[in-house]
């Protein structure tokens, strides 16, 4: 199936000069918080540069990725609902597992493999967490370059995921990068990215940085922590600490790309893959464990999240797991400054970044995702959504019809009806009192996943 895609692409340039197509670069968070910006309303927060992003562009309200990391990615990369391509359970972690567990599918064509064959450098500096095994990853579709994390998370300085008895994973590629001990995996990351824009300067590319960070463990930087010794709360301070050091990385690619000459004609897109975590238990839990951290040594979150009136975190399909700060600038097209109140998920980018770059495939992937761009050239477009929202994460989902939000989980006769628009939203469990309601939303719930989920 990619051979035949690569034969059916079809470049239409409606600039003369190819080099004027525009660059793309995604800044993707992980276990932002829903408001966890001050242009969001987290007014104790020091977010300078994703402000800058809000204030050079468009920031979205309503903006929707998924509960957890998997998932989010496989939507944004492919513009599909993730369990097209297999993801709806935790992917293989480890590279070297003696056993290969679920990657997403190769057939899935990626936004990378899109441009790549529309003749973009790409690249892909950071978290991949879409299967770790080598006959998959980064390289497999479409990014040129791969430096990063296959898996989760890591301990930011030794290289190790820290469940159960661990493993290295940081890799060049496919071949293990073991020379870096000790170096800050964010700082690493940065300089990639920083080399690569240099390297790439006269376009068009596509550079990709999955950070891994807000997320556990919160390694911040010693001057970002500084700045938060006053705050009362413990969590928040080490939240906003590492909130702040993600924000001061996402600035300086934003600042090289100025000192390039390239901000305008560069697409930029900020978005969380999650909510916040409340993961706040884990910890070391066997003597010798591969990274060489003693048992009991803590490393996770600290819940220090913030969803203002939302309520929800990672992992749950309430409002403030699913719902993300979303913001799109790019100075040469689109309105600076303003904001957008329409649905819009992780799904959409592809489709709308296909048409600002005016790249056109013949034969294109059944997106499930819609181009935002009358959205983004006119604040009075009618959303394509019209309220309806599928989620699906192994046997838990939801689906959301306007204001109502409908959460079940396979096997279990018991489910949670919730309102967005009550004063204390999603509070309340109305499933007694409206069951047919339930019945209605429930049979949206199977015919969406008649239609996506994978036949055997």
């Amino acid at each position: 199936m990619k051979t035949g895609f690569r034969l059916v692409l079809l470049l239409i340039l409606c600039s003369p000069l190819f080099a004027k197509s525009p660059n793309v670069v995604i800044l993707f968070t992980d276990d932002q918080g829903t408001l966890d910006a001050n242009c969001y309303g987290s007014k104790d927060l020091i977010t300078p540069n994703i402000d800058k992003l809000a204030a050079t562009g468009i920031r979205f309200t309503q903006g929707y990725a998924h509960t957890v990391c998997c998932p989010a990615r496989a939507a944004l990369l492919t513009g599909r609902h993730p369990q097209r391509g297999g993801v709806n359970h935790w992917t293989q972690g480890n590279m070297n597992a003696a056993k290969k567990g679920i990657n997403m599918a190769l057939e899935e064509i990626t936004l990378a493999e899109m441009l790549q064959t529309a003749g973009y450098r790409t690249a892909l500096f950071g978290k991949w967490h879409l299967g770790a095994h080598p006959d998959f990853g980064p390289k497999k579709q479409g990014f040129d370059e791969f430096f990063g994390i296959r898996d989760g998370f890591i301990d930011n300085y030794n290289h190790y995921f820290l469940h159960g008895t661990g493993f290295h994973d940081l890799y060049e590629g496919t071949t293990p990068v073991t020379d870096k001990d000790g170096k800050y995996f964010p700082g690493l990351m940065l300089d990639r990215s920083l080399e690569f824009l240099k390297e790439n300067k006269e376009g068009p590319f596509f550079l990709y940085v999955p950070f891994n960070i807000p997320h556990y463990p919160e390694q911040a930087l010693k001057q970002h922590e500084a700045l938060y010794k006053d705050l009362e709360d413990p969590a928040r301070r080490s939240y906003g600490a590492i909130m702040t050091t993600t924000d001061f990385y996402i600035g300086k690619i934003v600042d090289k790309l100025e000192t390039l000459g390239l901000r305008d004609n560069t697409i930029i897109l900020f978005l969380s893959d999650n909510g916040h975590s409340e993961e706040t238990g884990n910890r070391i839990q066997v003597d010798d464990h591969k990274s060489g951290l003693q048992k009991d040594h803590f490393y996770g979150a600290s819940g220090g999240g913030f969803t203002g009136k939302w309520i929800g975190q990672k992992g749950t399909f309430l409002e403030g797991g699913i719902r993300v700060p979303m913001i799109v600038s790019y100075p040469a097209r689109i309105a600076q400054g303003q904001t957008r109140d329409h649905i819009v998920t992780a799904m959409d980018w592809m489709p709308t970044l296909l048409d600002l770059c005016e790249i056109q495939v013949s034969q294109p992937p059944k997106f499930d995702g819609h181009s935002l761009l009358p959205i983004l050239e006119n604040p009075d477009a009618k959303s394509q959504y019209d309220g309806v929202l599928h989620f699906q994460w192994h046997k838990h989902w939801a689906v959301r019809d306007g204001d109502w939000k409908l959460i079940g989980r396979d096997g279990n006769p018991n489910y949670a009806l919730h309102s967005l628009a009550d004063p204390e939203p999603e509070a309340k469990n109305y499933a007694k009192e409206k069951p047919e309601l339930v019945d209605r939303l429930k049979a949206l719930h199977e015919a969406w996943v008649s239609e996506v989920m994978p036949k055997d």
